[in-house]
């Protein structure tokens, strides 16, 4: 039997989906809390197989709650169910560790489904979610660290690509020492890497070295 907690400010939606998991054979809505803040103490003393959230709620939203429950109880199954489809509430709650994301215009019987394919291990999105998903990641993938480097540090990273210190990178562009230390911690910080030799390998793997 599939243990349902749900948290959501509106009386009849809460009432609408416990009249419908009280037919199903294999699930029981066993707690209901109109906000995010009673919703996370139900939670953690009741411990539910899978938590349906709203998100825009008083006292305590839906994308805070999920982040406490997760931050208490990292194995807590927790699918939005809103009527908000916008990056400001999908990208959010993804972080905050939701198992999935449903709209309100789903019908009982889709979010049941969701509700069975979470509960045996495999996250539920709705497709426009997932949709953009999938273009935040390929938008990631298309950013080109580099870029974001000014001449100056470019400048800067052939010499270092080329063994010099910070002296004589100093001597060579006549500039401080104070003034390299700034430009060499900007460029390991724009280009992610960690160190002198990691930046010294990125400039080689990507032309960046005359």
């Amino acid at each position: 039997m599939i243990r349902l907690l749900l948290i959501d400010d509106h009386q009849m939606v809460r009432l609408g989906l416990s009249s419908y998991f009280s037919i199903q054979d294999d699930m029981t809505v066993i707690g209901e809390a109109e906000d995010g803040l009673k919703g996370y103490e139900i939670a953690l003393e009741e411990k539910p197989d899978i938590i349906l959230m709203d998100l825009v709620m008083e006292v305590m939203d839906g994308i805070e709650s999920t982040q406490k429950i997760l931050e208490e109880w990292p194995e807590a199954k927790i699918i939005i169910l809103t009527s908000f489809i916008d990056d400001e509430k999908v990208f959010p709650a993804m972080e905050a560790g939701a198992s999935g994301y449903l709209l309100k215009t789903s019908s009982a019987k889709e979010i049941a489904e969701a509700i069975r394919s979470t509960y045996n291990g495999d996250p539920y999105f709705e497709t426009e979610v997932t949709e953009k998903l999938i273009e935040h990641e390929n938008s990631k993938e298309q950013i080109i660290l580099h870029d974001e480097l000014t001449n100056r540090e470019k400048e800067v990273l052939q010499l270092i690509s080329q063994g010099y210190s910070n002296q004589e990178i100093a001597d060579a562009l006549f500039i401080t020492l104070k003034t390299v230390k700034t430009h060499v911690s900007n460029i390991l910080s724009k280009l992610q890497v960690d160190d002198r030799t990691q930046a010294a390998i990125y400039a080689f793997r990507h032309d960046l070295v005359e």
